[in-house]
């Protein structure tokens, strides 16, 4: 029966893709060499473990929204969800190296989103916590069998926080996306044309106070 480890090697923008996407290099290595792996169906949950790095006073303010007050981080700095993905195993024996492509969201809704936003420099502490199905041949007759990707694998990475902002900035120049509610939306275009603003963002920056309050640290 396969026992699989997994591990991330690095990780990189896509530059060109329908969707904003980080591709991970993932080795899968099998604890028996000589086992031959015929496929397999893996599924991944991934994490941010918001715990596992420091932050400049700059980002404790840019990140009041999510998790509050400074003094309140002991209790209120725990990990949260980025996203799930899929991916299929190749045939292989021994190990295998795979590429997990992971889209990501410019939409300020989405937890994970404000929390990369949020982040000055330095790295995300990342866990990608694994199950699924291997398919493996077994003995001299090399029967096809099935066995499940125990919950206990998990792979951790940390990624540069330049690599999600720099992704963002390719895709979205001097831009951001922000989903309002339709009728907030309709109140924002009555104004907008009852004043004869003609973009967006001077409409905003008309109900915009001149100076943003500091944050007390």
């Amino acid at each position: 029966m396969p026992d699989l480890r997994f591990a991330i090697q690095s990780a990189e923008a896509v530059p060109f893709a329908v969707l904003p996407t980080i591709t991970f290099k993932l080795e899968v290595t099998n604890g028996d060499p000589t086992e031959r792996v015929h496929s397999g169906m893996l599924r991944a949950q991934i994490q941010i473990d918001a715990s596992r790095r420091r932050y400049s006073a700059e980002e404790q303010a840019r990140l009041l929204d999510l998790f509050g007050e400074p003094e309140r981080w002991s209790t209120t700095l725990r990990s949260m969800l980025w996203t799930h993905v899929t991916m299929t195993l190749p045939q292989f024996a021994g190990s295998v190296v795979i590429d997990v492509p992971v889209p990501c969201t410019f939409d300020f809704n989405v937890a994970a989103t404000k929390y990369f936003y949020g982040l000055a420099d330095g790295d995300v502490p990342l866990s990608f916590l694994f199950s699924g199905t291997a398919f493996y041949e077994s003995g001299q007759e090399r029967t096809l069998l099935v066995a499940p990707v125990p919950w206990d694998k998990e792979a951790t990475f940390r990624l540069p926080a330049r690599t999600w902002h720099a992704l963002m900035e390719h895709y979205y120049p001097n831009g951001a996306w922000l989903r309002l509610r339709l009728d907030t939306f309709e109140r924002l275009s009555e104004f907008k044309r009852r004043n004869g603003i003609p973009t967006w963002e001077e409409a905003l920056e008309r109900l915009l106070p001149l100076e943003v309050p500091a944050v007390k640290s």
